[in-house]
């Protein structure tokens, strides 16, 4: 077992803000605290934790077909083995304490229940790779099928499906989060655009980004309505306000070639991504008060790619899972 700290960074305000070098050049201060442990099921990809409490964060093993919960507190991993093959993509965790998980090589969503119950739902033809799973706090989970370019809602209770095959051909919805009003919002990784279904009409619509070159691949939102997106392709953060159509965009510190990937949103709705273009990889923070970047914190382990992250509240955290095969922490500051 290994335990991993980054206390503080100290970068240039006007390298974190984009801005020319005409800029002043004052420094801002990180104060995020990452912690990473080494997963003992060495070369899984352990990926996409979720928080079901303090000392209860659950995973899945892409690589090595497993679920597993980690405690902090006494360091300790538990591993549930799921089926040869499964390729588990992503997991979120009801009120009720079951835990959904996109079986993504399988083609089916899975559901593990506290007593120890296993449910498979296989998956039709046009969702067969459920790829990115989330509640949107109305008994429904929606989801993301990148390869059979689709979008998916599962009614918890009675186990229906219904898909949305989204128009643009090879669009391969990726993230997806829902709004405060329980919207789901998606990122199209293989073209410039988002998508997003009107929760009345349950219609599809797709919206383009400013930039032709754009690929977004996260989507988050905040409590003021606005859509945040990471531009993996060129290296932007992007912002849609839905009200009135309009974006804005920042250039990532990294530059063209930062490849943000794994994104989250605190409660005081800033930003945090990790840019895995540079090695090591680098956490984020940007806050949209100011309209800065003002945090930057490499990952120690090198992290290889961090794909998805999570945050939890109740102990202002970020956790997330990384390719180097280690579960990471990162304490944010106030």
């Amino acid at each position: 077992m290994i335990l991993k700290r980054l206390l503080i960074v100290l970068v240039p305000l006007a390298l974190l803000a984009g801005c020319s070098e005409e800029a002043p050049r004052e420094e801002a201060r990180s104060e995020v605290t990452l912690t990473e442990w080494a997963v003992p099921w060495e070369a899984s990809r352990p990926r996409d934790p979720f928080v079901e409490a303090p000392n209860k964060i659950w995973f899945v093993g892409q690589r090595d077909g497993y679920l597993a919960y980690f405690n902090p507190a006494l360091e300790e991993f538990t591993q549930i083995q799921l089926a040869e093959g499964s390729g588990p993509h992503n997991i979120i965790v009801d009120d009720e304490g079951a835990a959904w998980y996109a079986g993504n090589v399988m083609g089916w969503i899975g559901r593990f229940t506290p007593d120890g119950g296993l449910t498979t739902i296989q998956m039709p033809a046009n969702a067969l790779d459920p790829h990115t799973l989330i509640e949107d706090g109305k008994g429904n989970i929606w989801f993301t099928a990148q390869g059979a370019n689709s979008i998916g809602l599962l009614d918890k209770t009675s186990l229906t499906l219904r898909i949305f095959p989204v128009p643009t051909l090879g669009a391969r919805p990726y993230g997806i989060t829902v709004d405060q009003d329980g919207k789901p919002w998606i990122a199209l990784f293989g073209t410039n655009k988002i998508a997003t279904i009107d929760l009345e009409t349950l219609v599809l619509s797709e919206i383009e980004l400013p930039r032709d070159g754009a690929r977004p691949r996260r989507i988050e939102a905040t409590s003021d309505g606005m859509i945040w997106y990471v531009d993996y392709a060129e290296g932007y953060l992007g912002r849609y306000d839905p009200d009135d159509g309009n974006f804005e965009e920042w250039p990532m510190p990294g530059g063209a070639g930062s490849q943000p990937y794994g994104m989250a949103v605190d409660a005081k709705d800033r930003i945090w991504f990790v840019e895995v273009g540079p090695k090591p990889n680098r956490f984020i923070g940007f806050d949209p008060g100011i309209k800065s970047f003002f945090s930057i914190t490499e990952i120690e382990s090198g992290g290889g790619a961090v794909r998805h992250m999570m945050y939890h509240a109740p102990t202002n955290s970020i956790w997330f899972g990384t390719d180097a095969n280690t579960l990471g922490r990162a304490e944010l500051p106030d």
